[in-house]
């Protein structure tokens, strides 16, 4: 069943684009990531122009985060006041990657960049992410001896400005959350991603939240980012398909409340182990579609002329 996207300008199969939808939902409610690191290149495949794909995937991530969210909210996994101080940085951030995202689009680099970014960012990610989770899943197996205890004090315990996040157990400075949410924003407007796959191992390792509060706080901050990325694109590129956006939706909201349900079955270290894992797969594969030669060298036309 093919259906044509206007401003896409392609027909794609209506079930391709909903299962796409379903397994970045059901990725959205296990990790509290948006999911975008996945639906983007996942598009990229489907034959969606790059810069419709970045724009419309950070629609679609504003649905499943919210469906998860709304689960994480009736089990009080959500701390505000961090989501918040999360969302400060990440409004900036969002703001300044749309204007680098359209700067770029008219030099004609967008799809280097999108892809070297991708590859950057979830080889590092990832990597760190596996070596510290198959750690912690030994230590819970009893293999590597008792865990070391975590410190109590680091370098967010030292700067200024500090706040206590009661539901996270934390007194810190704001001005690492907000330098997080800041990054985050950024990667939002440039990548079409939520940024979880950055903002859930920074919560953890660096601002030392509970792994039951991280998720739902990274979805609560991951919405209102998202959403306001796409206002942005709409707005100034002309790039958000809603035919496509509809049908991703249909699929991610489904897709997160099963994804909810399966994490809940999890261990923290499991889930990490997972989410790690498939963080290195995609930047695998799009690593290697930067070596690969092309079946078109040229092609003619495109979003965005």
């Amino acid at each position: 069943m093919q259906i044509y996207l206007p401003i896409a300008e392609v027909s794609v199969n209506f079930f391709t684009l909903l299962g796409i939808g379903g397994i970045v939902g059901i990725l959205s409610g296990m990790f509290g990531v948006g999911g975008g690191f996945l639906i983007t290149p996942l598009l990229f495949l489907a034959g969606i122009p790059s810069a419709v794909a970045v724009a419309t995937s950070a629609n679609q991530i504003v649905a499943s985060s919210f469906s998860g969210l709304l689960a994480h909210l009736r089990r009080k996994t959500v701390d505000i006041r961090m989501g918040l101080m999360l969302l400060v940085g990440g409004l900036i951030g969002s703001a300044a990657g749309v204007y680098v995202f359209n700067l770029l689009k008219e030099l004609g680099q967008v799809d280097l960049l999108v892809r070297l970014c991708y590859v950057f960012f979830l080889g590092i990610v990832g990597a760190l992410m596996l070596i510290e989770s198959l750690r912690a899943l030994r230590r819970a197996r009893g293999q590597a001896g008792p865990a070391k205890p975590r410190r109590q004090r680091n370098w967010v315990h030292t700067w200024p400005g500090k706040m206590r996040f009661r539901t996270s157990q934390l007194y810190i400075s704001t001005i690492p959350v907000i330098l997080i949410g800041l990054s985050v924003g950024v990667l939002a407007a440039i990548m079409g991603v939520g940024g979880g796959f950055i903002m859930v191992p920074a919560m953890i390792y660096i601002l030392g939240m509970p792994t039951k509060v991280v998720v739902g706080t990274s979805l609560f901050q991951i919405i209102f980012v998202t959403a306001f990325t796409t206002l942005l694109h709409a707005v100034t590129s002309h790039t958000v398909d809603l035919m496509l956006a509809l049908v991703l939706i249909v699929g991610g909201v489904v897709g997160a409340q099963i994804g909810t349900r399966i994490g809940l079955r999890l261990k923290a270290e499991q889930l990490r182990v997972l989410l790690a894992s498939l963080v290195l797969l995609v930047c695998g594969k799009l690593a290697l579609e930067l070596f690969v030669r092309p079946d078109e060298l040229y092609v003619i036309g495109g979003v965005g002329g």
